[in-house]
């Protein structure tokens, strides 16, 4: 593609920066690099903890199964948006949890508050998990409220939102847990990588646990101690005993010494994708649907939304430029096929416009302003000839 929808973040610079600590034959297995990138995130993020995994995907997983072992859900029902990512809807299903979906937002594609509402008045959920779709926060003031009212615990995906504020708030410090990912061509690259971040101790705890196995080699002394005076284990024992029944969700300290340099150009980064978005906003003539910037939010934008009937026009005019494109990602996750083979289509107004009509524009720090409105001339030419 000529201009490709994402770019890697990972350049020259970090390759030789690699290269030089390689040649020193560090470990490469998880290991103080693992920790070092974990302080330096949640300093960053103005969080208490954050543990370092595999992938975003499996930072969603860990979220919910952590949350199960935990002993604080009421009951098994958590509601999850019509709008979101596959990974962040199926760890419900596959932990047995029932979920709820909630219909999408118009004017930010996250959670429309008055659907939530309904569902916590209806359903008495134990958890609402929102997506901050493309880098564009929820409408936070009012779903806390909401959590608040009817007790509910809140967990963020914030996958496509690294930076982004709200109340000068970044994303992903609202709610009990959040999680990130380090994907190739998301905001910063570890290759493959995710994180979660929390201020609670017993839920960091937990993670940390299940991330390795469920043994407590990663945990503070105390920690340990407690554990093996509980269950009466030895120091040659609890090399080897397990807590709780975890998985294998690590990264390495390869991945997290890329991850420490990614830190350093990160808020660099987020400013160019920013001033794409406002170029974008200003200059895409889309009368059909525009997303709305709240007050007191900075977007740190993973991508940029179109919403227009006439979407393969637009699509079929940038792939002949060379342009690359998407669906605005998973549509309403009610008409994915996993869904309907077990729920049956589930049917909601805007989350099905999205699903129809939706598709999203290249954004990533490499973008040049010439492209970005050459961009926006292509999709205004598309919707003036049809629409």
């Amino acid at each position: 593609m000529r201009i490709p929808l994402v770019r890697d973040t990972i350049d020259q610079e970090d390759v030789q920066y690699l290269i030089e600590w390689l040649q020193t034959n560090p470990r490469l297995t998880k290991g103080e690099k693992t920790i070092e990138f974990e302080e330096k995130w949640s300093k960053w993020l103005g969080t208490k903890y954050s543990v370092y995994l595999n992938s975003g995907s499996s930072a969603n997983l860990a979220m919910i199964y952590s949350l199960i072992l935990s002993g604080k859900l009421r009951n098994n029902k958590i509601i999850l948006p019509s709008v979101s990512w596959v990974t962040t809807v199926t760890p419900s299903i596959q932990f047995g949890l029932e979920p709820i979906l909630c219909e999408c937002d118009k004017d930010t594609l996250g959670i429309d508050i008055n659907h939530l509402e309904e569902l916590c008045i209806k359903h008495n959920p134990s958890v609402i998990m929102l997506v901050h779709v493309l880098g564009f926060p929820n409408k936070m003031k009012e779903i806390i409220e909401i959590c608040n009212k009817y007790n509910i615990i809140l967990l963020e995906d914030s996958c496509e939102s690294v930076g982004s504020t709200y109340d000068n708030k970044k994303t992903g410090t609202f709610g009990l847990m959040s999680s990130f990912s380090f994907y190739f061509g998301h905001h910063m690259s570890t290759i493959e990588g995710g994180m979660i971040s929390t201020d609670d101790e017993y839920m960091y705890n937990i993670l940390l646990s299940i991330r390795s196995h469920g043994w407590s080699r990663d945990l503070e002394d105390y920690k340990k101690s407690e554990l093996k005076t509980k269950y009466d284990v030895s120091d040659f024992k609890s090399q080897y005993t397990f807590y709780l029944p975890g998985f294998n969700l690590r990264s390495t300290d390869l991945q997290a010494y890329i991850g420490l340099k990614q830190l350093d150009n990160l808020d660099k980064n987020n400013i160019i994708r920013e001033r794409n978005f406002q170029l974008y906003q200003e200059n895409i003539n889309n009368d059909y649907w525009k997303i709305k910037i709240l007050d007191n939010t900075w977007i740190s934008n993973f991508s940029y939304p179109i919403i227009h009937p006439q979407i393969h026009k637009i699509i079929e005019n940038l792939n002949n430029e060379g342009i690359e494109n998407r669906p605005l990602i998973c549509g309403s996750i009610g008409h994915q096929p996993f869904w309907i083979e077990k729920y049956g289509y589930s049917e909601f107004y805007f989350a099905n416009l999205v699903d129809d009509f939706g598709m999203y524009l290249p954004n990533n720090h490499q973008l040049t302003e010439e492209e970005v409105l050459e961009i926006c001339n292509i999709v205004n030419e598309s919707i003036k000839i049809i629409w």
